[in-house]
């Protein structure tokens, strides 16, 4: 073995707490045990768990990683005012080196609050697939779609096939490729049975956004025929690939039915939705269709960090609100949207929870700390007492990739400096 937690509690796939030791070899753990294992490598490095809890790292199924960049640029507008006075014109300035080192930036702060996979969603796909691929991080990438048809000013759809060859499943499934449509209302049926046949030719999952407000549902019943995005997307075969779609707000009942059918995937994201005053998704009505539901920061832009945790929170906290029930979603079904339902929509079947024969996606939390005592229930105090600052380790298949403070394979000073020379230029230049 090459990393043993021993006198960790670690959450079992039964989401509950034990205590022992877990340990990793390579890209996998290995074993779980309540003593340490009889044959230990002597050249392994043995972590203390004392004070600590081991869970699953997190997977940030729906976000921007580039839109680092853009933290605070565009604040306190609606949606359409947001997209199109801040947004499209400032990423019209974008270059390669700006969404490389913008997705730098964002996968540092996923992998400092625990978070070990995104699913990101943006141009230039090389330069976040390098970001990552530098990094260690886990990535669902987005094919871009070609700007003909797709109305919000992305990059020309080219080099599909060189992105495709280079990229989807690099170093053994680490990186993969999605297809890609941004929405109904920057799209055409043509974009969509191109996007949907990529998909279905190099088996890609999709990734789009899904009614994230009540005008772009509306829009959309008026333009099709009374055809909500979800009808109209099912319509054209789109989800006869594995799909995720992001914020699902205003989705109806025959909207969750067909999504409940397909296999579809909602990417909870409640402070984007929140800020950008979108609504509340019904995620407990998803749920009790079967709808598989996992959970995304969204951009920077619209959030403003990367900071998953705090989506585990009000995921645990806002449907009970919004309902008036306090028992209509529980804590393990957050936890599991944060971590095993987000690596179902990614399509890894190997990772999600801690067991022997899974890949090492872990996190490491402190909980030696005043917010945990007493502790009644771990879910709960992961639920709602919980910070990201607590995390004090994120490992990426078996690799430490942050732990107290330290990135082992980013320049954190570098990336931020970066960062702030593409800020002023582009800045300059609008």
């Amino acid at each position: 073995m090459s990393i043993i937690f021993r006198n960790v509690r670690y959450l079992t796939p039964e989401f509950t707490v034990a205590e022992g030791t877990v340990g990793v070899h390579g890209k996998n753990i290995v074993y779980i045990g309540a003593e340490p294992p009889e044959n230990t490598d002597p050249a392994a490095t043995v972590i203390d768990g004392r004070g600590r809890l081991l869970l699953p790292g997190l997977f940030n199924i729906h976000t921007h990683l580039a839109m680092d960049l853009m933290r605070g640029y565009g604040e306190n507008l609606s949606l359409q005012d947001w997209l199109f006075t801040r947004i499209f014109p400032f990423e019209a300035k974008l270059s390669t080196k700006a969404i490389y080192w913008g997705a730098k930036l964002a996968i540092a702060e996923n992998l400092r609050f625990g978070a070990v996979a995104a699913t990101d969603m943006y141009m230039d796909v090389d330069a976040v697939c390098r970001a990552a691929a530098e990094s260690g991080f886990k990535l669902n990438a987005a094919l871009m779609s070609p700007v003909g048809a797709d109305k919000t000013g992305e990059q020309p759809f080219s080099g599909a096939a060189e992105a495709l060859a280079k990229w989807h499943n690099y170093d053994g499934g680490r990186i993969k490729i999605d297809s890609y449509i941004h929405a109904e209302y920057t799209t055409d049926e043509a974009t969509c049975r191109l996007m949907r046949d990529i998909a279905k030719e190099y088996g890609l999952n999709m990734h789009l956004h899904l009614s994230e407000t009540r005008l772009e549902q509306e829009e959309c019943k008026e333009r099709h025929g009374g055809l909500t995005p979800a009808g109209w997307f099912a319509q054209l075969g789109v989800f006869d690939v594995p799909t995720t779609v992001a914020h699902a707000v205003w989705v109806d009942d025959a909207d969750i039915q067909i999504m409940a059918e397909y296999g579809v995937t909602v990417a909870h994201n409640p402070v984007s939705n929140l800020k950008l005053a979108s609504g509340i998704a019904p995620v407990p009505r998803l749920l009790a269709a079967g709808v598989n539901v996992g959970l995304g920061t969204d951009s920077s832009a619209s959030n403003n960090n990367q900071n998953l945790w705090e989506e585990i929170k009000l995921m645990g906290l806002l449907h009970k609100a919004n309902t008036g029930d306090p028992t209509v979603i529980m804590p393990r079904e957050v936890i599991q949207a944060a971590t095993l339902s987000g690596a179902v929509s990614q399509g890894r079947s190997n990772t999600g929870v801690i067991a022997v024969g899974k890949r090492a996606d872990l996190q490491l939390l402190n909980i030696d700390q005043p917010h945990y005592a007493p502790c009644y229930d771990w879910l709960n105090n992961l639920v709602f007492a919980a910070q990201g600052a607590d995390v004090v380790l994120t490992m990426v298949d078996g690799e430490i990739l942050y732990r107290d403070g330290e990135y082992s394979t980013l320049d954190i000073e570098q990336i931020v400096y970066e960062v702030e020379q593409e800020r002023k230029r582009i800045m300059a230049e609008l």
